[in-house]
């Protein structure tokens, strides 16, 4: 389990981050971007950014481009807002975490389309706490 501070830092660079990428990375150029999350070493020396970008495929690969191509820019400017002894190295990471779950709720919905109900409920059975089974 991570330390207070850790986390505390985790958060902050997160929130930093994010600011710094909205303020100085335009739309039409990088695209819509995320931070998801950050998972920062324990020496604080190197941070890992999961990022997600919304659009085409194209849009994706563009936005990651600039992302990499600004990394330095980046940190200099979170580095000016954030106070701490070292600067952490960012690296980002492209994360697919909310596709994946958005294609788990899509397999989840057409189950329930297609599966009928295991369990014959009565109307006034439905009532919290009830067991429909005999």
């Amino acid at each position: 389990m991570a330390s207070l501070r850790l986390e505390r830092v985790r958060e902050l660079l997160k929130r930093e981050i994010g600011e710094v990428i909205r303020r100085e990375l335009p739309v039409n150029e990088a695209g819509v971007i995320s931070v998801n999350d950050v998972d920062v070493s324990g020496d604080l020396h190197s941070a890992i950014v999961f990022i997600s970008i919304l659009g085409s495929k194209e849009q994706q690969k563009h936005g990651f481009e600039v992302l990499v191509r600004e990394r330095k820019r980046i940190q200099g400017l979170v580095a000016r807002s954030v106070v701490l002894k070292y600067t952490p190295t960012l690296k980002f990471l492209m994360d697919d975490s909310v596709l994946r779950g958005n294609r788990v709720l899509d397999i989840l919905e057409e189950l329930e389309k297609t599966t009928p109900s295991l369990v014959e409920t009565d109307p006034e059975d439905e009532e919290f706490g009830t067991d429909p089974r005999p």
